[in-house]
């Protein structure tokens, strides 16, 4: 058996993961997220794929973010047929964030066809509602540490990531006439200490380990997040306006309100109205909601850790429009996380030019986006098309971050009790991923290398 590894994604950038098995003539590909953040990646997308789609066999996923499944729909659209496996609720959020990552792109084109704003004569999404119909049918769900049959040799097992509701890492077992191997993929490897998800598992061994370096120069962030948070939204409330916070429907929003929660029962913080304006964000609540006792074995958590009374969900657009309307002593959660698209975006046309109001980030800024452009001090963004002075306040939160932070990663690795033959350092910035395989060489002694974009590598011979 001979294994080799191409790499197709998340390669010296943390968007568009991808990860190419080849075990002779299978293909098993592990991710198939899009690009997103600046232009030059984001045209990736769009390029013919760099491997026949029809002829990738199988194909793993980690966990449901875009950056790890948004480009299904254009792989089964152009060929690709085979099995998907995932976990239960990465199927259920994957479903969501899929349609609503179609739908947007279908109001994007839509807008900006109408606009002709477009240097196309006729923009089209890169796929449409219709192409995520056709991915739902080729899912196969799995429990965490079940060994799954792939092909005759080759198996795999996921083990609980953190990071997201239903994340993984992606153990895969090799069996061939002389020797069996292991390929650990870490998948986005959460915090050590979050109250919504699971301690990412330890992982004794593998003899290829291919792991994430989002935060792999980040020091821990030694504050008390509540405090913090309180003190933020209190100065943010008193300049006499509102507060929007860009946040992402999965994870961040649900986080972000267990924390309000906690502020304003506690009494740290006098409660005010809440909007969470994302109908994606509102369904994948209530999967966190029913997956609570598996995403969580014997937990303790409140079945209402998410709800106060001054809570309101708002799913009409006409609703979501009419918060342009509110001018003070509120707080407004909308998706995206990044300010890349979505409702997120009337909300900033309207509130950057305020000066009484305050833009609040909790979670990764990937470059490129808007969201890094504010937290750069940019003076004006670009949206629909438009120009828009920032006039409002810019503040960030540390401590969201759905990623195990520099010494997380190190501790996580120290937990191998043997050293891999090849680690791969993926899913960073190229500062991120240098401090990582800097780490990994002079601490821990073994070999570190950062892929390039479309490189192959060998991972076995004869096994």
């Amino acid at each position: 058996m001979d294994v080799r590894a191409k790499f197709l994604g998340a390669n010296r950038t943390v968007t568009g993961s991808k990860h190419l098995l080849e075990i002779d003539d299978f293909k098993l590909m592990i991710d198939c997220g899009m690009f997103q953040g600046m232009k030059v990646l984001r045209l990736r997308n769009w390029e013919p794929f760099p491997v026949e789609p029809s002829s990738i066999d199988a194909l793993i996923l980690t966990h449901a973010h875009i950056d790890h499944t948004g480009y299904l729909p254009r792989l089964v659209r152009d060929g690709f047929s085979g099995p998907i496996f995932c976990t239960r609720a990465t199927a259920e959020l994957a479903e969501l964030l899929l349609r609503d990552s179609a739908k947007l792109q279908m109001e994007e084109a839509e807008y900006t066809r109408r606009k002709g704003y477009s240097v196309h004569t006729n923009p089209e999404p890169l796929y449409n509602e219709k192409d995520v119909e056709r991915v739902l049918p080729l899912l196969r769900t799995f429990d965490y540490e079940e060994l799954v049959d792939v092909r005759p040799g080759v198996k795999f097992e996921f083990l609980r990531a953190g990071h997201i509701l239903g994340a993984s890492m992606i153990k895969v077992h090799l069996k061939g006439n002389e020797h069996e191997k292991t390929i650990l993929f870490s998948g986005d490897i959460g915090r050590f200490e979050d109250p919504l998800h699971p301690h990412p598992a330890q992982v004794k061994d593998a003899d290829i380990l291919f792991v994430e370096s989002t935060y792999g120069n980040k020091p821990p962030v030694h504050n008390n997040l509540l405090e913090e948070l309180a003190a933020k939204l209190r100065s943010a409330l008193k300049r006499g306006g509102c507060v929007v916070i860009p946040a992402f429907a999965v994870g961040r929003t649900q986080m972000i309100l267990y924390y309000l929660r906690q502020l304003f029962v506690t009494g740290r913080m006098e409660p005010c109205p809440v909007y969470v304006d994302s109908p994606m964000a509102i369904a994948a609540t209530r999967l966190y909601k029913h997956y609570l006792d598996e995403n969580f074995p014997g937990n303790t958590l409140d079945d209402n850790l998410f709800d106060f009374p001054q809570l309101h969900y708002v799913s009409d657009q006409a609703q979501s429009v009419g918060l342009n309307e509110i001018k003070s002593n509120a707080i407004i959660i909308s998706a995206s996380g990044m300010a890349t698209g979505g409702r997120i975006l009337h909300h900033l046309a309207n509130r950057l030019p305020r000066p009484e109001d305050t833009v609040l980030f909790i979670g990764f800024q990937v470059e490129g986006s808007r969201g890094r452009d504010l937290l750069d001090g940019k003076m004006e963004i670009r949206i629909f098309g438009e120009f828009f002075p920032v006039y409002c306040d810019v503040q960030k939160v540390e401590g969201f971050s759905a990623h195990a932070d520099r010494d997380e990663l190190h501790q996580w690795l120290k937990g191998f009790e043997s050293s891999p033959k090849m680690t791969f350092v993926v899913h960073g910035e190229i500062d991120a991923a240098v401090a990582m395989q800097d780490y990994i060489k002079k601490n821990l002694g073994w070999n570190a290398m950062i892929p390039e974009y479309l490189e192959s590598y060998k991972l076995f011979s004869g096994i």
